[in-house]
């Protein structure tokens, strides 16, 4: 198999969620494979940096402000987005928030801001970036879930509740769109220390983590974009409603 199998030279992709953490990682790993790379995020000042690291060599913007639990932002992006690159062939969600609290305790407001985050926002990404796509026959979409969304995750109830829905909606996408040439996978990171969990993660929470994978450590996050690339190049273009567990055998190792 060619080296141009994993090559995303060409391609336009873009990162919702690309301001720091797993996004910025994948940002830079498909500018790395030879794409433009794009990013889109709430926060402008982490916009501006990571924008410096993936800048491309013309003109164009890289860097978008969006908040993404709204779908008429989600709409304007896609519009703005297609208006200065013509076409977009890769589109990673990667936004995320949790709360890592138990159940009982959580409040309507965490579970719709979670869920609203996590889930929503994934459903009206792909729906406004997914038309342009089908006109065009072709496109990858790679949706962010988790290991919560195979098991139960205790303290972590609305997270894990969003990751499912994540997974369910990658799988229907996947199903209904496939005829019009449009892939839609998904990545299940196993434990990644970012900002989103480093400080509310328990030490003993690390421990366990480390202690369950059978690699028996946390994940570092450039592992993530080799699956990424492969989601993203042809040399998975019959691969769709895949879910890629990236987890150094957390999953594998059982009860």
């Amino acid at each position: 198999m060619s080296s141009e199998m994993f090559s995303l030279a060409g391609k336009t992709a873009l990162v919702i969620g690309g301001s720091g953490g797993i996004g910025r990682e994948l940002a830079l790993g498909f500018k790395a494979a030879g794409a433009t790379s794009l990013i889109a995020a709430r926060s402008a000042e982490k916009l501006a940096s990571v924008a410096k690291e993936i800048s491309n060599d013309d003109d164009r913007n890289s860097a978008y402000q969006v908040n993404a639990a709204e779908p008429d932002e989600l709409l304007s992006l896609a519009q703005t987005v297609l208006a200065e690159h013509t076409k977009l062939d890769i589109l990673v969600n990667c936004q995320g928030t949790t709360a890592i609290k138990p159940a009982l305790d959580l409040t309507p407001d965490d579970y719709d801001r979670i869920l609203d985050t996590n889930l929503k926002s994934t459903y009206f990404a792909c729906t406004a970036f997914a038309p342009a796509m089908m006109k065009r026959g072709s496109g990858s979409i790679i949706n962010i879930a988790s290991l919560s969304a195979h098991n139960g995750w205790s303290k972590a109830a609305a997270y894990s509740a969003s990751k499912w829905g994540v997974v369910g909606l990658t799988k229907s996408f996947a199903a209904e769109w496939g005829e019009s040439g449009v892939r839609v996978n998904a990545i299940a990171p196993g434990f990644f220390l970012t900002a989103l969990n480093r400080d509310q993660m328990s030490a003993e929470r690390k421990l366990e983590a480390e202690k369950r994978a059978s690699m028996k450590r946390m994940g570092r996050l450039q592992e993530l974009v080799g699956a990424a690339i492969f989601l993203a190049s042809p040399a998975s273009e019959f691969v769709s409603g895949a879910v890629l567990n990236v987890d150094g055998g957390y999953l594998a190792s059982g009860i």
